[in-house]
């Protein structure tokens, strides 16, 4: 456990594998920590990864951060801390639009970029009002129910009651504030520009059982990046790091050994 102190807070960070091998920055979505990473991290021994809480969630600190500019600031400033020069930067959710956030703020850091379950936009400022609201009224906790029927495929659910009950913990114990903000950042952000704007080799992802972002809107983000590809992850929800790691280590691992043989 490390913590890294950039754009004035303190991050919590996992920085594991050889200081002069290939970066590999993974960032995860709202309600979550980088434990979601846990068993896509070990497949990349020969890299050297970086994963950490953002700001508001897990065991980072801070307060603000209610836009995904903010967010893309603090992984810019946690990059230079630790010294990363360029990396294939990985995002999940809103981690994939601070992906997006961080190559326009700092294209020099992002070597490649892996969107999963991310978009653009996602949802509308009304429905991220009602998410605000209800977490105002009721806390995180009042929400997982429902969360977890959007994270997770019924089959996963059915399949793996274990895993589930631990992500609605994971979740639960997110501070409210964190959330709230992060929801903000959601609401109010559009990537549309951004991605139109990329310069480097993009993938994008999406479990097939996806209701929180959807493959045919993950597909609408590839077609607004230059070059991107799209492809499924056949059977996962929106966390395929939990429900299909292997999967998606491996579509990872193709994709960074394209752009080395390429």
């Amino acid at each position: 456990m490390d913590a890294v102190k950039a754009n004035g807070i303190v991050l919590h960070v996992e920085d594991r594998g050889p200081r002069d091998a290939p970066a590999l920055v993974f960032i995860n979505s709202v309600g979550t920590d980088f434990r979601i990473w846990d068993a896509v991290v070990p497949q990349f021994p020969q890299h050297r990864t970086l994963r950490y809480d953002k700001r508001g969630h897990g065991l980072s600190g801070g307060e603000g951060g209610d836009s995904i500019e903010a967010h893309a600031a603090d992984l810019a400033a946690l990059l230079d801390a630790q010294g990363i020069r360029r990396a294939t930067v990985v995002g999940l959710s809103i981690g994939g639009m601070i992906a997006l956030g961080l190559t326009r703020l700092r294209p020099d850091l992002v070597e490649r970029l892996v969107l999963c379950d991310t978009a653009q936009k996602i949802g509308t400022a009304e429905a991220w009002q009602v998410r605000i609201a209800a977490v105002e009224a009721g806390g995180v906790a009042g929400i997982a129910g429902a969360t977890m029927e959007r994270w997770f495929s019924a089959d996963f659910r059915a399949r793996q009651p274990d895993l589930v009950a631990i992500a609605r913990t994971m979740l639960s114990r997110t501070p409210a504030d964190g959330y709230i903000r992060a929801c903000a950042a959601l609401r109010d952000g559009d990537l549309t520009a951004a991605a139109q704007d990329v310069a480097v080799p993009t993938l994008c992802l999406c479990g097939t059982e996806d209701i929180a972002t959807t493959p045919e809107l993950v597909r609408s983000l590839a077609a607004l990046i230059p070059g991107a590809r799209y492809q499924d992850i056949p059977g996962a929800g929106h966390l395929p790091c939990v429900e299909a790691p292997e999967l998606l280590a491996g579509l990872i691992r193709d994709f960074i050994e394209e752009g080395r043989h390429g």
